[in-house]
């Protein structure tokens, strides 16, 4: 029996994701529209859906109207967004009126604010990997390199460090040299605070990138990717700990085949893996 064809309304912001969640939700039959943010967005992602539309981040008012007008079911929100840019956000009454009644505005608050902006208005919001299924990072261990000791360590204690940072919703990641936290991921990003741990920590530090603990996971899931890979190796980093089924891993086949050409392990992380 073939499903009835639903219009997926897509939230895009950087990189790749947006693009692969189009053309996903595309090749399952559906139609796809998308708003994209002026110097936020993956413009490439115009190309391959039905009708698009450029706003300014915080004109939700004219969002919600695009999708209506175009007859979208369901949002999914995919691709990044440069945080310290977003500071200088000017939300329309809808959007300040929303964020007004916000205690803080961490992450997840954000987005479960927006959840259910769209969900008061019919849209049923569903998380992206829905569409690309494939990008779900498997269990265990990845490369041909287990860890050593040491790492093993360093993998259940960032593992236990970074739950408690992300159920204070401060972020996903932290780097781990020997049992010392070298840095935690903020508002600057992944890449930014490997880079930082890395070059506090020297040669041989781990990451780990969990799910935060009561995380929206349709607005929100922790990714990963080939970039990452290859600042550790210029770092020195020996080791990645990404959270299995509940992160997104980008290009995972040229991520392994560079890690294990140079003999760094990667692991999908689950609490009993960390626990064994």
């Amino acid at each position: 029996m073939v499903s009835e064809t639903e219009t997926i309304g897509l939230i895009a912001g950087g990189g790749q994701f947006p693009l692969l969640v189009a053309k996903g939700a595309a090749a399952q039959g559906n139609h796809v529209v998308v708003v994209s943010f002026k110097g936020h967005s993956n413009d490439d992602v115009h190309s391959v859906v039905d009708a698009w539309k450029e706003l300014k981040l915080g004109q939700l008012s004219k969002l919600i109207d695009f999708f209506h007008e175009n007859g979208v079911t369901k949002v999914v929100m995919a691709g990044t967004i440069n945080k310290p840019k977003a500071f200088d956000i000017r939300p329309d009454f809808r959007a300040a009126k929303l964020l007004f009644k916000l205690a803080t505005k961490g992450d997840d608050v954000l987005l479960r604010a927006a959840t259910d902006e769209f969900e008061s208005e019919g849209f049923k919001v569903v998380g992206p990997h829905v569409y690309v299924p494939q990008l779900l990072t498997p269990a265990g261990l990845l490369t041909k390199r287990a860890p050593s000791e040491i790492e093993q360590k360093d993998l259940a204690f960032g593992w236990k460090i970074a739950h408690e940072l992300g159920r204070m919703d401060i972020g996903q990641c932290v780097v781990v040299r020997e049992g010392v936290i070298t840095a935690v991921e903020a508002i600057e990003g992944t890449d930014a605070a490997v880079k930082r741990g890395c070059t506090l920590g020297g040669k041989g530090c781990s990451i780990v990138k969990v799910f935060k603990p009561g995380q929206e996971d349709r607005v929100d899931m922790p990714s990963i990717g080939l970039k990452t890979v290859q600042e550790m190796k210029e770092l020195g980093a020996t080791c990645l700990g990404v959270e299995a089924g509940k992160s997104l891993f980008f290009d995972l086949d040229k991520s392994l085949e560079f890690a294990d050409k140079n003999k760094i392990c990667i692991v999908g992380l689950t609490s009993d893996w960390v626990q064994s």
